[in-house]
């Protein structure tokens, strides 16, 4: 696996540029056995160095460490792309898909003709920025609220007796207006999410996904997967994920159930050819550090999840953390991750931790993660997220089928991908 050549000139462009614009010189750690990010990472350096008078900024005082490039590798974690995810703007890339901050409704029943494309952008719409990471019972209950706040407005707009009253709603009209089309644009966004997780099932869908994710229970988990691989309520392509998780988890169990759930997929014509790609995809670090719980380290980090589980997490369906999260919490605790992911550079200026990190994933990001550094920034830490793309389930399989046929599939917008979160 290799990058192709105008991709990574392109990403190597895109990231200069950013840290140009925050005005960052930052060392770079990149994951080791990793050769797509051990390129990206070395080519970064080399052209920080080449452009050495562009990055004159002035270095941190009071002993502050400098911040951190950290370019890891998207198939350490493929787990994370292929989750049913419950935040909105999540929800809304996994199952109406966002492209340059816009959302093709034109497909949906009923839609009026002004909203058969709507825009969801943090810096344009207030209701979004506030939102984009609440889950799925919140956004609820806040579009509801939202509703309520507009036809009281829409009521007090029509008390004109007066030229004050007039006057008072030519001034309130710009914003009056803008709240009705955010009301709208909302509510038909999010009863479409509602209508798909309904008929899709994600619910239950979801409950087994994580479940999977974060422990392992064969013989139940293979049962639960076998009837919902079975049943055409469940989509083809949810089917799948199923079975992907499922083989990646088991792949190496003696009584591994992967061929019986394939040849259930082929049944309904699913793309079987996917579990094989997934499996070559996977990196042999995921392999040893996601799934081999029989390990004694592993069957300590899977009880310290359970805790977390019980302490942290508000349901069933947000169980699972992504491997980002964990490593940029060994990272502020000052943990030491030289062996897994060295230095580009032998002159390492500091050895405590960095206040500021950017992220850099080779192979894609996705809003899982990015929630994931919102909830560390929160938190007083200042962490910026980028990724060659932003995954939902269906782009990250086209990933890893590009990947196994010889080549990573980068797309040329690593700069517009880069979340500043």
């Amino acid at each position: 696996m290799s990058w192709k050549a105008e991709e990574l000139d392109r990403t190597v462009s895109g990231i200069i540029g950013v840290l140009l614009s925050l005005k960052l010189r930052p060392t770079i750690r990149y994951k080791n056995g990793s050769q797509p990010a051990q390129n990206l990472a070395k080519r970064v350096s080399d052209t920080i160095n080449k452009e050495s008078s562009l990055f004159s900024f002035r270095p941190p005082e009071n002993g502050i460490p400098p911040p951190l490039l950290l370019i890891l590798d998207r198939r350490d974690d493929p787990i994370t792309p292929l989750l049913t995810q419950w935040t909105y703007q999540a929800m809304v890339h996994q199952l109406l898909n966002i492209k340059n901050n816009r959302v093709d409704l034109s497909n949906v029943a009923g839609v009026p003709s002004e909203l058969k494309e709507v825009v969801l952008s943090a810096e344009q719409d207030e209701f979004y920025a506030k939102n984009l990471f609440a889950n799925y019972g919140e956004i609820a209950v806040t579009i509801r609220d939202l509703i309520e706040s507009f036809q009281k407005r829409a009521k007090e707009q029509k008390k004109i007796e007066t030229i004050a009253d007039m006057k008072n709603f030519v001034e309130t009209y710009p914003q009056f207006k803008k709240m009705s089309g955010t009301v709208n644009k909302h509510l038909v966004v999010i009863s479409e999410l509602s209508m798909q997780i309904s008929k899709k099932s994600l619910l239950e869908l979801s409950e087994l996904e994580q479940d999977m994710a974060c422990r392992a229970d064969h013989s139940a988990q293979l049962q639960k997967v076998k009837k919902l691989v079975a049943e055409e309520r469940i989509s083809i392509e949810d089917a799948l994920r199923l079975i992907l998780i499922y083989s990646m988890r088991y792949e190496r169990h003696a009584n591994c159930g992967t061929v019986g759930l394939l040849n259930a997929l082929k049944a309904r014509n699913g793309r079987t050819h996917l579990v094989p790609k997934i499996l070559e995809y996977i990196s042999q670090n995921a392999r040893t550090e996601l799934f081999n719980t029989a390990k004694i380290t592993d069957a300590v980090k899977l009880t310290r999840n359970l805790i977390k589980g019980l302490k942290g997490v508000e349901n069933v369906y947000t169980q699972h953390v992504c491997v980002l999260k964990e490593l940029l919490e060994e990272i502020f605790k000052g943990r030491s991750i030289d062996q897994q992911y060295p230095f580009i550079s032998s002159e390492v200026p500091y050895r405590r931790p960095p206040t500021e990190i950017i992220v850099f994933i080779v192979g894609g990001a996705t809003y899982e993660e990015a929630l994931a550094v919102q909830q560390l920034n929160q938190l007083g830490y200042r962490v910026i997220l980028g990724g060659t793309t932003i995954h939902n389930s269906d782009s990250f399989l086209d990933e890893v089928i590009e990947a196994t046929n010889g080549c990573l599939l980068y797309t040329s917008d690593a700069a517009d991908d880069l979340l500043c979160v």
